[in-house]
Order: structure tokens, then sequence, then C-alpha cells
């Protein structure tokens, strides 16, 4: 499709120049363009295509960046970075040195608020509200979140805060595709459900938008039958309840119903609240039928769609885990699968499957997935909570409060720990291992390959308190996966080689990098296994043996593992050069992978190099 008037675009005071009635042709021909370079660069898609007309309605209605759009989560803010002056720059999406998929305030003036973690959006936007008010600003703040974010906690925080404050300009856009990353669970999706069945209310919705519409002075009037309509069918609305102003549900891909019902919402005071309906992968028949599978896809041709690879690729660690806990849960009917809304990513989708009864996907409710999982420890049953590294930094307290504080059996499966690539530092899992190892009670596991990862989540599962094993996005080296459920020791590392003069000690799965350099300088390498309890008996042999000691980490540096032998060492009183190899203080963009460990020197050239400079100068 050619994408002449889209081309036209270059901030959104273009986009206002047009008459409205071409907008449905921008919408389509955005959407054209959305696919086509997603499809090059990869990305988020179904999100995307999704948010076409929400997005085109919203730059043409608003005054951005003088008002304030906060996407939540940001899985669909391409269509926003688009016609915000980044179209040229999409073919850069994801890519090291290009732009983030996500919004970035150093990125652009009309990215409002740096999101990647969900459920944000109603809280930043509350406060840039309360922010203008008090500085005399008179300005729009409008937060677009989708109803698996709404599962959140903190979503809820914020209304319960923003409902009693009547003063500011605030809109919540509930973008409702009904589809979060994973299929929607819990109570809010069936009120949403039953909401959207009521067909009387939805009929008296369209009459109350046709009166705004074409006779905007009687928007009184309309509103008053728009309550009496509510009335009669739905007595009280969640929302109103909690002090705002409900509008909805209206079709999100319907040009004509969302701009008028925007620019009348624009007028209104205090918090307002408009329900928007959207299809996830709209306009794009294979996304519609698997939004799913089109969520986060690589690169890929549109006209054929995500093929099957016909390879066998490598395993990758979310693999091993979910094969893993199908196979424990066989062997001990107590285990109990736990996910904050990562079926899919974490690997439990046929968990689900074979024991139903014993899965529980929370939401996005990381705080209370922590929370439920050391009530079911307290009656005796074996939680494992599979989760992103970067996301159990939400549930922090829970897991000091609430687990490790009780000493309850929990397992925590930590995905995506280390570098993410092309989600980038959002997604990080960077200091799972510092906040971790501060915490009495609790084991920390490290992993070096497939077969260890299957070997220490059995070593965890078994250990009667709190555990955790990290493992990385992907693939690793290989190895071949062996089916049993064996422990090893806890606490305890093991010497993969005997050299001279250094000793590489290793925590998790940088190991193949740093056994390349042992074999090339001909030094000693220990997998350790356990950042805590640390294998102190070993760390004061490899001190003895040898002249210096260098730690080697896929985490950060500060706090880190390597500080973990520094204080031993210390707390023996034994003075010897120590070089702590790992993630350095900053927070590392978006790119490949593997150039982005290459770029912070954690690849066996950069060991090598870090190593030579130290002790070989």
């Amino acid at each position: 499709m050619s994408t002449e008037l889209l081309d036209s675009i270059a901030s959104p005071s273009d986009l206002k120049k047009l008459d409205r009635r071409t907008l449905v042709r921008l919408a389509d021909e955005l959407r054209s363009f959305l696919l086509q370079t997603v499809s090059r660069t990869g990305g988020h898609l179904s999100s995307n295509l999704g948010t076409v007309e929400l997005t085109v309605a919203l730059h043409y209605v608003y005054d951005t960046p003088h008002d304030r759009i906060i996407w939540d989560v940001g899985h669909q803010s391409y269509p926003h970075k688009i016609l915000t002056g980044r179209k040229q720059a999409m073919s850069t999406l994801r890519q090291f040195g290009g732009i983030s998929g996500f919004p970035k305030r150093s990125e652009s003036e009309y990215d409002a608020f740096g999101t990647a973690h969900s459920s944000t959006s109603i809280s930043a936007a509350l406060g840039m509200a309360v922010a203008s008010r008090n500085a005399g600003v008179s300005r729009q703040h409008i937060a677009v979140i989708g109803d698996g974010a709404l599962t959140a906690g903190m979503a809820f925080e914020a209304m319960n805060n923003a409902g009693v404050i009547s003063d500011i300009n605030l809109l919540v856009i509930l973008n409702d595709n009904d589809m979060s990353i994973s299929p929607p669970v819990g109570a809010m999706n069936r009120y949403l459900a039953r909401l959207m069945s009521g067909q009387f209310y939805a009929a008296a919705k369209n009459v109350g938008r046709a009166v705004l519409q074409h006779v905007p002075p009687v928007l009184e009037l309309a509103r008053r039958f728009e309550e009496h309509a509510k009335g009669m069918v739905t007595p009280a609305t969640l929302f109103e309840e909690m002090g705002f102003n409900y509008v909805g549900p209206i079709d999100g891909h319907d040009l004509e119903a969302l701009i008028p019902t925007l620019q009348n919402m624009r007028e209104l005071k205090g918090p307002q609240f408009l329900h928007v309906v959207t299809k996830k992968g709209q306009g794009y028949k294979l996304a519609e039928a698997d939004p799913v599978l089109y969520h986060g896809p690589g690169k890929f041709d549109p006209a054929v769609g995500i093929q099957k690879s016909v390879s066998t690729p490598k395993v990758t660690f979310t693999q091993v885990f979910g094969r893993w806990l199908i196979d424990m849960a066989d062997h001990d009917p107590r285990l109990i699968g736990i996910t904050p809304a990562m079926r899919e990513g974490s690997g439990m989708v046929e968990f689900e499957q074979r024991f139903p009864t014993r899965y529980f996907d929370v939401g996005i409710a990381e705080q209370h997935a922590v929370t439920f999982a050391a009530g079911i420890a307290c009656e005796g049953q074996k939680p494992v909570v599979a989760i992103y590294s970067t996301f159990l930094q939400r549930g922090y307290d829970q897991l000091i409060h609430d687990v490790a504080l009780q000493n309850l059996d929990v397992t925590f499966a930590l995905d995506r720990a280390g570098l993410v690539g092309a989600d980038g530092a959002t997604h990080a899992g960077n200091y799972d291992i510092a906040f971790l190892r501060c915490i009495p009670n609790m084991v920390v596991a490290t992993p070096s390959d497939e077969n260890e990862t299957r070997l220490l989540l059995s070593t965890c599962y078994q250990y009667p308190g709190p555990a955790s094993v990290r493992y990385p996005r992907g693939a690793g080296c290989g190895s071949i996966v062996q089916p049993g459920l064996e422990v090893v020791p806890v606490g305890r590392g093991i010497v993969r080689r005997r050299g001279s003069n250094l000793a590489l000690l290793v925590f998790g799965t940088l190991l193949p990098a740093a056994q390349v350099v042992a074999e090339m300088l001909d030094l000693t390498l220990v997998d350790m296994r356990f950042v805590k309890p640390l294998d102190h008996d070993l760390v004061l042999e490899m001190a003895a043996q040898h002249a210096g000691i260098v730690t080697i980490e896929e985490g950060a540096i500060m706090g880190g593992a390597g500080s973990a032998v520094h204080e031993a060492l210390a707390a023996a009183g034994i003075v010897i050069p120590v070089l702590q190899i790992g993630l350095p203080d900053m927070f590392i963009d978006h790119g490949e992978q593997g150039a982005l460990l290459a770029g912070v020197g954690l690849d066996a050239a950069g060991i090598e190099r870090s190593i030579r400079e130290r002790f070989y100068a």
C-alpha cells in the first residue's frame, strides 16, 4: 500500500491539518507501514495494530506534546512513535543505537513518561496532573492502559487516589482488547466481559454517543440519559464508585466515534474514564487469529506469516524449566505453579494443560504472586513462582517480609536474568543477585548451562526454605539435559579445570566464555553454582593456591557475586588481588544480546582483555 498521506506527517501538527474524512485512509496507511516495518525488525505487533485509530484520534484531538499521553507498558506505542517524527527511525527499532521499543523520555519530547513495566500509567498521569494544577498550567493528561494491565494493584491504587481529586485534568483510557500477553485472567476481566455483554447498555451508549456527536450543546441532557440507562442496566460501575466519570464502551477502531467523544471529554474537569474496545492484531488476519503468536515476533514475511522452523534449534532455558516443572509435578503432588501473566514467556503452557488445578496465573500482580505463594507454603504445599528477574523487583517487599522472614518453602525460577537484548534496560535482569543475596534465609543459585539449570532447580525445590534459580533468555551452550531429578549439595561449587596463576570463579552462564579464556591462559576454572550460601571453603582454597582471583557474573558488579567473594576473603583475613568482571554501574540500552555482552566486556575476548590488563600488563 502507498503511504503518501502518512509520509506527509512529520509531527502531530501536520495531522491536525488533515480533513477528518482522510483520517481513515491515514490509519490504513499507518497500519500497513507498521506491519511492514515490524516484520523486518521484529518487535511488538498485535498490540500496536490494535491501537492505530486510537493513536490517530489522540494526536488529532489533543495538543501534544503540551498535553501528555502516557502509554502503559508501551507495547502499543509504535503508531505514536511513527506519528511523532520517528517514522524513518522505525527501521532501527530495538536495535543497538536505534530507537527503543518502549516510550523513552530521552528519545522524544512526545514520550511523556518512560514505560515498559505494566500498570504505571495512571500513577504517572495523576502526578503530572497534580503538578500542572499546582503550577497553574492548563494541560490535559491521558493514561492509556490495557485490560491486562488493569489487573495490577498499582492501577487501582492510583485510581483510588485520583477519584478524590476533583480539580485536575485526567483521562484514563481503558484499551480493552480482551488480551494481555497471555490470555486475560481474573475477576476484572470477567467484570468487563459482563459489561460488554449487556446489549441494552451498549445500545444506550450508542444513543448517548449520537447525541454527543451531533448536538454538542445538549451534552448535559446526553449525560443524564446515559446515567438513566446505566441505572437500569448496571446500577453502579466500579469506576464511577471510585470517583471517575465513566464513558463507554465505544469502538476503538471507529474514528467517527473516537474523535467526537475525545473532543467532548477534553472539556470535562475531574477524573474521566473512557472505555475503548479494540481488537489485537486489527487489520492483519493472521495476528487477529493468533495475537499471542504475533505479540512479539522476530522477523517474518507478512505475506506468509510466522513459519515454524524446520531445523531443530537449541533448547532454551525457559524450555528446560518448563520440562522440569512438569517432571517435578509428576513426582510431587504438592507442587503448585504460579506466574504473573507470563504463561508463554515462562514456559508454562504445557504445565497448565497437564495440571490445570495446580496452575495459577494471577495476572499482572507480582506482589500478590509472591504472598500468594507464601500462603500456599504455609499449608505445606510447594509453590514454584516462575517470574522474570526484572518483574521480581516489583515484589521485593513481599519476598522479604512474607517469604524470607518466615523462612517459607517457596522456589523462585528467575527467567531473563542478565541482559535481555532488544527489550533493553527496562527488562534486563541485572540486579537479582545483588538484591537477593542480602536477604537472610535465601538461597541464590546460578546454573552455568542447561543441564545445571535442571540440577539446581531440583536442588532448590528440595531445599526447605526460600530459594531462587536464575537463568538467561534464550539458549545456552547446548549441553545435554539429563532427565532425572537429582540434586547437588547446596552451597558447593565444582572445579571444572585445574590451571595455574589465577582462578576464575564463575557464577552462571558465562562459564563457556570463561572456559575459552581459561584454556588460552592455562587458568583454573570454577563453576561456583551458588552465590548464597557461598562456597567459602572453595574460595579460600582457590586463594591459597593462586596468585589472584577473578570473579565473573552476568549481573551488577555492585553488591553482586564478586562482592560476596571479597567479603569472604576479608572475613578470613586474606589479602589477594581480586578482579570483578560483571555488569557496570549503568543502564545498558537495547540491542542484540551477544553484541551487548561484548560491549560490556562479558564475551570471551572481553574477559581475556580485562584479565590481561589487570594481571599481565
